[in-house]
């Protein structure tokens, strides 16, 4: 073992939860050591999660729009798709990517070791290091610890994962052919999200989903029309679930039964397996500490992001849900001025959600649903874009921007969003709620016309029974 490191804070994991704490610690003039198990960082969102399956939505986007444009005649050639350029250019994105991290981590003088951590007391961690093929043993003393060390897929029971038909999502985004016939077990954002980026290349996709809901946590208006837009993508199979799976020479048989008592066999090229994901704490030694996990498998913490003991914080995919690359950066930068000193507290009032698939959903605060459970006296408004000029002009008819009012406030508490750029829209309406705002506050914003953001401004006039558009 190598002489001990003393440091105040160390912080174990390098995706964005971790290096957003590091380097807001960096800045507040505390010592700090980053631990990594990779030779890079950026964790799961970077380099097998947000940032490439975002790139090949993009890539889908542009494959499913070059096709609605044979109805005007115009043929575009997307028969003979370069997997390999593709597959080539995603690298170069996250390398970029990785090395702009790296070079704000030299910058800020961060201390980054690369090996795995676990807890020897809640004073110490030992780390199993690897540096140019060398291993050794170093312990790090410290003041305060953030446990920021991700997530991984959940695995289901009797799924042959030795099969190289099977995949997780790590697997989909790392593919040099496209399966003829896809099932994908799971329809969550994930799972959405590969369907969106599969069927645009041409494969058949079924995804099963064991519950009769689909995303039960949004509006049944939304769910409606996200159903009615990917009727012709792919199909979407409620209720069903998995009875056999069988390993052929040709491919995965796959016996399927819902709850309407319908049996079918199915031979599939790929299963790919979505259902979730599962924090990444068994090998920290957690009971070292003893650090408290609740019952879902997740670290407790309080509102300063503490643990059961004051000195060990733990914050990203670690703590339960959400799990959002964007809410463990923002409590990466929390937990950094609290360790700082500062009387802040974990107290967001709005999580921006997304669904990047094709039309992308977008919501954040409260929604109806919620709204009815917390006896919350409120009002919607809705504009449908098939009354938005810029929609029109744009093919994105379908779409709807709905907001949540309190009835008793006018105050604006939630909303949600679907059609093109839908993600990009729900800036707005985050802000709105943080602020505050009443419906007047965004209707007396002028909104550049014609956009699709100026749908929100439309929403809000609605509300106010002041609308001249619809």
């Amino acid at each position: 073992m190598m002489k001990d490191l003393n440091v105040n804070t160390v912080v174990i994991g390098g995706g964005p939860s971790g290096y957003s704490a590091a380097f807001r610690l960096s800045d507040l003039g505390i010592n700090t050591v980053l631990i990594e198990k990779n030779n890079f960082l950026g964790g799961v969102c970077l380099n097998k999660g947000c940032i490439p399956s975002k790139y090949l939505l993009h890539i889908s986007k542009i494959i499913e729009e070059a096709k609605n444009l044979k109805k005007f005649d115009i043929n575009i050639n997307i028969k003979n798709i370069n997997l390999l350029n593709i597959m080539l250019e995603k690298k170069k994105i996250i390398k970029s990517l990785r090395n702009g991290i790296k070079t704000i981590s030299k910058k800020k003088n961060i201390s980054i070791l690369n090996g795995e951590a676990y807890f020897e007391n809640k004073n110490s961690i030992l780390i199993n290091c690897f540096n140019k093929n060398k291993k050794f043993v170093k312990r790090i003393n410290f003041k305060n610890a953030i446990i920021s060390s991700g997530s991984k897929p959940i695995t289901l029971p009797n799924i042959p994962y030795s099969n190289v038909r099977v995949w997780n999502s790590t697997d989909a985004l790392n593919f040099l052919t496209i399966p003829k016939n896809m099932l994908i077990i799971g329809s969550g954002i994930i799972g959405m999200e590969m369907a969106t980026i599969y069927s645009s290349l041409g494969s058949k996709i079924d995804v099963i989903e064991r519950s009769e809901n689909f995303f039960p946590y949004l509006d049944k208006d939304i769910t409606k029309i996200f159903k009615k837009s990917i009727l012709n993508k792919f199909n979407l199979l409620l209720g069903t679930k998995i009875i056999k799976i069988s390993e052929k020479k040709e491919g995965l048989l796959v016996s399927l039964s819902n709850f309407k008592n319908f049996n079918k066999k199915k031979l599939y090229d790929v299963i790919l397996v979505s259902v979730g994901r599962e924090p990444n704490i068994k090998k920290l030694k957690l009971k070292n500490v003893p650090i408290k996990i609740n019952k879902f498998g997740y670290i407790n913490v309080n509102e300063k992001l503490q643990t059961n003991l004051k000195n060990i914080y733990a914050i990203g995919d670690v703590i339960g849900f959400p799990m959002l690359a964007h809410k463990g950066s923002y409590q990466g930068k929390i937990v950094a001025e609290i360790i700082y000193g500062r009387n802040i507290y974990y107290q967001p009032k709005i999580i921006p959600y997304i669904i990047y698939s094709n039309p992308e959903v977008a919501w954040t605060g409260i929604l109806e649903n919620e709204a009815i459970k917390k006896n919350i006296n409120y009002k919607i408004a809705k504009f449908p874009w098939k009354f938005s000029g810029r929609a029109i002009s744009s093919g994105y008819n379908l779409g709807l921007t709905k907001l949540i009012f309190n009835s008793d406030t006018n105050r604006i508490i939630g909303g949600i969003v679907i059609g093109s750029g839908a993600s990009e829209m729900l800036g707005e309406i985050s802000l709105a709620i943080e602020m505050c705002c009443d419906a007047e506050d965004i209707s007396l914003t002028m909104h550049a016309h014609p956009t699709l953001y100026e749908t929100i401004c439309l929403s809000s006039e609605i509300f106010q029974k002041k609308c001249i558009d619809i």
